[in-house]
């Protein structure tokens, strides 16, 4: 396996899609309300993407139909945008984004409260975000990947609830996908496995926290994956660069190196 690793260059440039992507992510996010579509917040990020002048990481990735991923309440990952899946009172939305700039991935995700949503729901998304900045305080040299796996997965577990394993995280950067894996959980449950992280890696890590089991079924359009006992689920998801300095959120405009922001 070859992990590609980031010179401080190609990290400024990486850093300039990120702040893009959360740019466009912040309009997604503030207009998913009760009565719009996913296909509204679809044409959202296009025009945001067409502003900007990037391109999209998800459109016709292995023929996939929109720019973002929405995934409502039971969904896990990968929700298609539709003109009649309208967002109701109460309920939570995933929402997945990327795009390509200076040739590189900037990969984001969060989950919204759709107006007034049950302290289950809240509770189920806050473990979610707090798992996912419990690992990134973790991306420093010398750390392995399975440390973050186990501070997500520990923090989750702690508070009631599961993490999908059928999805991980991943490094990305010149493609959105590459080497290493980067699993929001650990086979023994312990840290200290995994390659070790070192400067200049970059890395989307991205907690899938499930309110039952983490069991994941994917449906008929071979993309919407849902949680197996149709239990809530929630996501989140940075780019996250590894320095010298510490963990630096490519994908969050308050972050420097070493500071996650």
């Amino acid at each position: 396996m070859r992990i590609p690793l980031k010179s401080k260059a190609e990290l400024e440039l990486m850093r300039d899609a990120g702040l893009v992507a959360a740019s466009i992510l912040d309009e997604i996010c503030a207009a998913a309300k009760p009565g719009v579509s996913t296909w509204e917040l679809d044409r959202i990020a296009a025009k945001g993407i067409d502003k900007h002048k990037v391109t999209s990481a998800f459109l016709g990735y292995h023929g996939y139909p929109a720019v973002l991923c929405t995934s409502i309440n039971e969904v896990v990952v990968h929700g298609i945008p539709r003109k009649n899946e309208v967002l109701k009172d109460g309920d939570i939305i995933g929402i997945d984004f990327g795009i390509f700039k200076h040739g590189f991935c900037a990969d984001t995700a969060r989950t919204v409260l759709v107006g007034n949503v049950s302290e289950e729901k809240r509770r189920l998304v806050e473990t979610a975000r707090d798992a996912l900045e419990a690992a990134i305080k973790l991306c420093i040299p010398g750390n392995r990947l399975g440390d973050l796996g186990h501070a997500v997965q520990s923090y989750a577990e702690s508070r009631g609830y599961s993490v999908v394993r059928q999805f991980v995280g991943h490094g990305t950067g010149r493609q959105m996908h590459e080497d290493p894996q980067v699993p929001n959980f650990t086979e023994s449950g312990q840290p200290g496995t995994g390659k070790r992280m070192k400067t200049g890696l970059v890395i989307a890590v991205e907690p899938m926290v499930n309110a039952g089991t983490p069991d994941v079924e994917v449906l008929e359009d071979d993309w919407t994956a849902v949680t197996k006992d149709r239990s809530m689920s929630a996501h989140f998801e940075h780019t996250i660069a590894i320095t010298d300095q510490g963990p630096w959120v490519l994908t969050r405009p308050s972050s420097t190196p070493g500071n996650p922001g």
